[in-house]
């Protein structure tokens, strides 16, 4: 582990010394209510090595050495946004693993079946969910961690040479530049609708007061102990909590104890309170655009286009382009081709 700037300032000069490195990151977001960087793995010709972000060193150096090296991830969106939270600037090159896996047609692209495929090598499994702030780190989870990087640089090898022996290795730097582009985008949290989680569509008006209040309550819980809102009640709980409060049922769940069994059910009761006028309005129900026959045409015939070009590269269609893409072609013309690439252009041939 590099806890030291003297031990960091070794690594920073390796790197400038190679023009690709592979990258990875581990968080504590399944064991902490805010997430950060725990650890950041930099795999080298030969050597892979674990920087300790929360060892209190400026990572600064580090992080301007990989801004001017090519970096090699397998599924960058995740790891550039660690490090984008720690600092990191704007990368001068991407190799995404997973991306080109799926470019030269690999139906399994997981980075373990990647390995397998390319290596032999089946990597141990079950400890993605490992409370990475920890210290000192176990050393399972050390070597587990540098794994994740030992094969990245080789793999970017066999690819790239597949890539270019297909020609479609400008179709990979396209799709890597948008996704450190797409990386950049912070997800804001809407506080109006955040509370409105997955199976809530089912509540009455009354019941969704009930919800909203109870989820606002769960995360003052979470905050208040640093853990996962789900380490207090699941989503499911909540929705359940909700419908049987208001259909009268009193008894909090059964996991709640003392206090926050107590402030629980204020929540709740402090909801099921309010006038109707303050319950939650439905949410507008999302209908699929009714197209008209020509557009529904048009939609036929580039999905026919696609699916050809899919088959004669033997690619995944949806890499190509997703339905929804095509139906807004369809209908906006040429202002809907362009959220493609130029290569997916391409493929999709000229005017309709």
């Amino acid at each position: 582990m590099i806890r030291t700037r003297t031990a960091l300032a070794d690594l920073v000069a390796r790197i400038a010394a190679t023009d690709r490195v592979g990258i990875d990151t581990e968080a504590d977001s399944l064991h902490c209510y805010q997430e950060k960087v725990c650890l950041v793995q930099v795999g080298l010709p030969g050597a892979d090595e674990l920087v300790d972000p929360l060892a209190g060193l400026d990572l600064t150096p580090l992080l301007d050495a990989l801004a001017h090296t090519e970096i090699v991830m397998h599924g960058a969106d995740f790891d550039l946004r660690m490090l984008y939270r720690l600092g990191f600037g704007t990368p001068s090159k991407v190799f995404d693993t997973m991306i080109a896996a799926r470019l030269v047609g690999t139906a399994r692209y997981g980075y373990a079946a990647l390995v397998d495929e390319h290596f032999g090598v089946a990597l141990p499994k079950g400890l993605q969910r490992a409370n990475w702030a920890l210290r000192p780190l176990a050393p399972r989870l050390a070597e587990y961690a540098c794994n994740d990087t030992r094969y990245l640089l080789p793999l970017a090898d066999r690819l790239e040479r597949r890539l270019t022996e297909l020609g479609r290795l400008a179709w990979l730097e396209q799709a890597c530049r948008r996704a450190v582009d797409a990386a950049r985008v912070t997800r804001e949290r809407d506080p109006e609708t955040e509370w409105r989680v997955r199976g809530s569509h089912v509540l009455g008006p009354r019941a969704s007061a009930v919800l909203r209040a109870l989820w606002h309550w769960r995360e003052k819980e979470a905050r208040s102990i640093d853990r996962p809102p789900f380490h207090i009640l699941s989503n499911a709980d909540l929705i359940d909590a909700a419908h049987r409060r208001d259909r009268g049922e009193t008894p909090p769940p059964r996991r709640l104890r003392g206090a926050r069994r107590a402030r629980f059910s204020r929540a709740a009761d402090e909801a099921l309170a309010l006038d109707q006028p303050q319950w939650p309005e439905r949410p507008p129900v999302k209908s699929r655009p009714r197209f008209t026959k020509t557009q529904e045409k048009r939609v036929t015939a580039l999905k026919q286009r696609r699916d050809r070009a899919a088959r004669e590269l033997a690619i995944d269609a949806e890499l190509i382009a997703p339905r929804a893409a095509l139906e807004r072609i369809a209908v906006e013309g040429d202002d809907g081709l362009a959220a493609l690439l130029p290569w997916q252009k391409s493929l999709l041939g000229g005017p309709l």
